[in-house]
């Protein structure tokens, strides 16, 4: 059950000889200088957002933006969901480095020993802890461990984890490695832990296979202390190590260094990274490479609420998906029979010229970071882009969500191919197109990663793409048998039609006419999974028959995490089109606003997987904006002639279902690696894509931005424009619809923007009122 509570509001206290702080209680900033504070967004994000609902990969705090080593405390060191750092809970189990689409590994604990307690603190050693200790910021985590009294420190570079534990004066002071333990989704084991010197150690553990990564993933670290290490001992039951120091420094400094390909290079992580023991400057460091990153958005007016969330939904855009390359371009490549350790190309200094990524799936990601980092962040969308290519170089197939070297088939479809087409179409990648379409298109034909059902490994089948080309749709059920999971027929059937259509935009692009031609037919198979009678999409069996006894509010039954009401508008593609399947655009703007209507009484969110369970009618809801399927349907209104309904329900989805800061709530649902974070990012400053960003020149629906201001800094080596602004006059809660729109003192007649105005720089005028625009 949720929490019913208020944060009590604490001052944050700060020390501008080392670093700025957050209270993970606070909701005031601190009374610096005006000047001061400007460039310190980092201390408006708020970690604990919706932590009571977390998820293995959910938190972070001691990180960096797509780094390797995701350093946070763990109170919940068992399954994917609600695993890692869960508000609730108030014991600490141990500092992990991992937190990662399906990755786990390199659990520690500071502890303090007292007579006869050493026999037993291989297996009792948690130890309680209280949020009013407790401080925490983008890249810095604090908290006292009320067992030991020691206050643990955390902060990390991209590959290297950074320890500092203040122990009590006089006490036995050891650090436990818990090397053989569940962290998550992995069953850490055969842990081992070698004392090299007096100041570092070596070591490794194999992360198990399970049936999401089937193939064996091993943790390389190295460790070094500023402290001289007094003995190392090893348990015999658990396989587990203590490290004692005895009763020397009262502070104790520790790096952590991991890799995924060897030893040397965990040490080599740390040598490039961290050569320093200043662990303030680390803070620091990590401060101002957050602060850069959240700062290319601006924003002005709105409540300091209104801002703090924004910024922690820009924070959790840049949290997810994680390097898995060292610093010098060595990367795990396990797509073959045998493990090897690959190379990455490198640039004239003998730099990587790119990371490889670790990745959850791209599943809804055409609504979310193609349009976030495709304007914001275009050096991360072409890095990985690159990335998604070397797996390919590796395996034959791109992949839509790689760990540890592999896929794991998550979700269906391709859902990689509108992500690149979008940053080929953005002029983010420009070389190679030929290879990379040839690539893609492999995906979209049999024995591609379209025929794979979710998890399907070692089969493709499950996809249905056989009965999808022959008959243009994928049965529900499949009569094949059971392949993957996920095997939804009309999802299916969406999914590919629409992934499809942005292929054929790249075939187009690069004069392969015939493709364009065949892409282009197979993009109209949405229509054949929608009923006109019913006005839904519905599921057909292999015969073509409809479902019998269908209810469109009924979950997953032939939709993936979805109902048919949901998935009825998954055309992103041909708005159009299907507006014309329900006897035009006036009445699916009718049938749509009704459903938002029916969504707004629940929220706009079927919750979370507890929610569903407590309240059946959830499932049921009409539109969800709590997971990726419908979470565009209010922009559909732009493209049915009703940009007032845009504006309004945008408006009112952003005030229900993703403002406020609380550890009880925040997405009300599934934030998959930051999909979630950028849809209210995107919502909250009025920019939409619906296709993804993947026709000729880019296209932005405009939505009810909720700040008076919104500056965009445009990354000079991509984009020729230096800033683009959207400035909303009257702007208030009040006044959400737009009634008059100028760009340059230009008049805006289309409630759009193409991609090429706005990455030439200038500003977009708005202006605002409480009536729609007649």
């Amino acid at each position: 059950m949720r929490l019913k509570k208020i944060l009590k509001i604490g001052n944050i206290v700060i020390s501008l000889a080392l670093v700025l702080l957050v209270s993970c209680k606070t909701e005031k900033t601190a009374s610096l200088p005006k000047d001061q504070l400007k460039d310190q967004l980092v201390d408006k994000v708020y970690p604990l957002l919706d932590t009571e609902n977390s998820r293995w990969f959910f938190f972070s705090s001691a990180s960096r933006p797509f780094g390797m080593v995701n350093l946070s405390p763990d109170t919940e060191i068992k399954g994917d969901w609600g695993g890692g750092y869960k508000y609730t809970s108030d014991t600490i189990k141990g500092f992990s480095h991992i937190h990662e689409w399906q990755l786990s590994g390199l659990s520690v604990m500071p502890v303090t020993i007292i007579g006869e307690s050493k026999k037993n603190i291989f297996k009792d050693f948690y130890s309680k802890f209280s949020h009013d200790t407790e401080k925490i910021t983008p890249g810095y985590h604090s908290l006292v461990l009320d067992r030991y009294q020691i206050t643990s420190e955390l902060t990390s570079t991209k590959r290297v984890g950074f320890h500092k534990y203040t122990f009590p004066e006089n006490a036995q002071k050891a650090i436990l490695f818990n090397l053989n333990t569940v962290l998550g989704p992995c069953d850490n084991t055969d842990g081992t832990l070698e004392k090299n010197n007096d100041y570092e150690l070596s070591g490794s553990l194999i992360m198990s296979t399970n049936f999401r990564r089937p193939k064996p993933v091993t943790v390389f670290f190295k460790i070094m202390f500023k402290t001289p290490i007094a003995s190392v001992e090893k348990d015999g039951a658990t396989g587990n190590y203590l490290v004692n120091f005895g009763k020397s420094d009262k502070v104790v400094l520790m790096k952590a260094g991991i890799s995924y390909t060897s030893l040397e290079n965990a040490a080599i992580n740390i040598q490039e990274e961290l050569p320093h023991w200043d662990f303030d400057k680390a803070v620091t460091e990590s401060k101002t490479e957050w602060n850069n990153l959240l700062g290319r958005i601006k924003i002005e007016g709105g409540t300091e609420t209104d801002q703090r969330r924004f910024y922690t939904d820009l924070w959790h855009a840049l949290q997810g998906r994680k390097m898995i390359s060292d610093a010098n371009g060595a990367y795990p490549d396990n797509t073959g029979e045998k493990f090897r350790i690959g190379q990455l190309p490198l640039d004239a200094d003998g730099k990587p010229k790119f990371n490889q990524y670790n990745s959850d799936a791209f599943w809804g990601a055409q609504w979310t970071i193609n349009t976030l980092w495709g304007l914001v962040y275009p050096e991360i969308m072409d890095e990985f882009v690159h990335s998604l290519m070397q797996y390919y170089k590796d395996g034959g197939m791109i992949p839509r969500g790689p760990s540890g070297g592999n896929d794991t088939y998550v979700m269906t479809g391709a859902s990689a191919t509108p992500f690149i087409v979008s940053a080929i179409q953005k002029g983010l990648v420009k070389d190679d197109l030929e290879s990379i379409y040839q690539a893609l298109k492999k995906n979209h034909m049999l024995n591609g990663i379209m025929g794979k059902a979710g998890y399907e490994h070692n089969t493709s089948i499950g996809g249905g793409l056989k009965y999808y080309m022959e008959k243009g749709f994928v049965p529900y059920p499949l009569p094949d048998g059971n392949f993957g999971s996920h095997q939804d027929g009309a999802s299916q059937t969406l999914e590919y039609a629409y992934q499809d259509w942005t292929l054929a935009q790249l075939a187009k692009k690069l004069n392969h006419d015939e493709d364009y031609k065949y892409f282009m037919d197979r993009s109209k198979n949405y229509q054949n999974v929608f009923d006109k009678t019913a006005g839904w999409m519905r599921p057909k069996n292999v015969n073509g028959e409809w479902l019998a006894n269908y209810d469109p509010y009924k979950y997953e039954t032939g939709f993936i995490e979805s109902n048919g009401a949901q998935s009825t508008w998954f055309v992103p593609h041909d708005i159009s089109g299907l507006a014309d399947l329900m006897g035009g655009k006036e009445k699916a703007a009718e049938k749509l606003n009704t459903q938002f209507e029916a969504a707004q009484k629940l929220k706009f969110t079927s919750g979370t997987s507890h929610d569903a369970e407590l309240h059946p009618e959830f499932s049921q809801i009409p539109i969800n904006f709590g997971n990726q399927p419908s979470i565009q349907t209010s922009f559909v209104f732009n493209l049915l002639g009703r940009p007032d309904l845009t504006q309004y329900w945008t408006r009112n989805v952003v005030k229900e279902t993703f403002s406020g800061l609380s550890p009880s709530t925040g997405y009300n649902g599934d934030e998959d690696q930051g999909l979630m974070g950028s849809l209210n990012v995107l919502l909250k400053i009025g920019l939409f894509q619906m296709n993804g960003g993947t026709d000729a020149n880019p296209e932005y629906q405009i939505g009810s931005p909720i700040f008076n201001k919104v500056t965009i800094q445009l990354k000079p080596k991509y984009y020729s424009g230096r800033n683009f602004v959207i400035e909303a006059k009257n702007n208030n809660p009040e006044n959400i619809y737009i009634n008059k729109i100028t760009r340059s003192n230009t008049a805006v007649e289309k409630f759009s923007i193409t991609h090429s105005d706005i990455t030439s720089g200038g500003k977009l005028i708005l202006e605002m009122s409480d009536k729609p625009k007649q």
